[in-house]
Order: structure tokens, then sequence, then C-alpha cells
């Protein structure tokens, strides 16, 4: 059983820059890859950024490539979220998602993970 724990969210005033951290523990050699969404209040989740555990491919969502970076440090199964420009529609909860097993799917979409995080909560300020 994977369990995700999200941490670096927080206040930041808009144009601002925040980093995000997601740990796996437990059976975390088991992750196929990772992932990065976004609920804003009233909306429903979207998918941000996703990257591969072995080979670190990436995919970004077309509003945030050119501003956010994901990355991830195999020796401790942490993914990272470099968030950067930030604007006020970008508040909400930032939730952390793995995709485990040996069913290996597309990372880009929420169907295509197996576990979440608890979600860290970003706040821009305008």
């Amino acid at each position: 059983q994977v369990r995700l724990v999200e941490s670096g969210g927080g206040l930041v005033q808009a144009g601002g820059s925040l980093k995000l951290a997601c740990a796996t523990r437990e059976d975390a050699q088991s992750v196929f890859g990772w992932g990065w969404f976004r609920q804003a209040p009233g909306k429903e989740r979207e998918f941000l950024a996703a990257i591969s555990r072995n080979f670190g491919h990436t995919s970004y969502a077309d509003a945030v490539k050119d501003r956010f970076t994901i990355s991830r440090e195999n020796a401790n199964y942490t993914v990272y979220l470099q968030m950067n420009n930030l604007n006020p529609d970008e508040t909400g909860i930032y939730f952390c998602a793995a995709q485990a097993g040996t069913l290996q799917r597309s990372l880009v979409g929420a169907q295509g993970y197996d576990y979440w995080g608890q979600g860290t909560q970003v706040t821009v300020s305008s």
C-alpha cells in the first residue's frame, strides 16, 4: 500500500514561487510514476504535471508547462513541483498521486493513478 505525503504549500503573492514536495512512504518501489493535480474551489480536479520513475519522462498541462517543473529523487522516492509566476486563479488544494503495480497506464489524467495524498493548500494572493 503506497502512502503519499505532500508538503510545501502556503501563501504566496501573485507572481511568486512555491516548491511542493511529495514523499512516498511504504511500497515505494512499486510506483511507476507520479502526478500533480490541483483542485480549485468549486472546480474539478485538474492535471498539472507527471513524471515517470525510471526514465524521468515528463508531461505537463498546457497552462503550466512554461512555469512549472516536475522532478523526482529516486533515492528517497520524492517528487517535487516547482511553481513559478503563480496567479490567484491557481489557488487550491494540490494533490500528489502515484501509479503503482504492473499495469501501466497514461500518467496524464486522474484515471491513471492508484494512490492519492491528502493534499496541500496553496493560496495565491493578488
